[in-house]
């Protein structure tokens, strides 16, 4: 399925909402989600979210006043704030597809000391919860319908 794909001035004010979403930080040593490599896969990665981040988007410069990349940093930052008040599903599908892709950045997992590389075959160590928190559960009869 071919997905929609945002304008250059959807992009734009994307990439300006990436970074004020996630900065980068020096302290950590952290690009913001705003970095090119990041914000590639973050293009990337839209599809079927592009008409939620379009929405969003649309949103996004109606609160702006025209375009959100355009706005001094103390006026971004303001207008963001409102936004992610307002933005409601739309902002959140696109909030989804921005956290996904920065979390998945191997500088972003090396700061977190975790080892950037896919979850299996290797595995990761989860710590055991209580099981027996699952007993009522497992005592409780079907809740559903056999199929005969």
């Amino acid at each position: 399925m071919k997905y929609p794909t945002l304008t250059d001035a959807e992009a734009r004010d994307l990439r300006a909402l990436a970074g004020e979403m996630i900065p980068a930080s020096t302290t950590y040593n952290v690009p913001g989600a705003d970095d090119d490599l990041i914000f590639a896969d973050i293009l990337r990665s839209l599809e079927r979210d592009t008409a939620d981040a379009r929405t969003a988007l649309a949103h996004l410069a109606k609160l702006a006043g025209g375009a959100f990349a355009d706005l001094p940093a103390d006026r971004r930052r303001a207008v963001a704030a409102t936004f992610k008040q307002q933005g409601g599903a739309p902002l959140f599908a696109l909030n989804r597809v921005v956290l996904l892709c920065y979390y998945r950045d191997d500088r972003v997992m090396r700061s977190l000391g975790q080892e950037p590389r896919p979850p299996f075959p290797k595995g990761h160590v989860v710590e055991q919860g209580d099981w027996s928190l699952l007993d009522p559960v497992k005592k409780r009869a079907p809740i559903w319908r056999r199929a005969d």
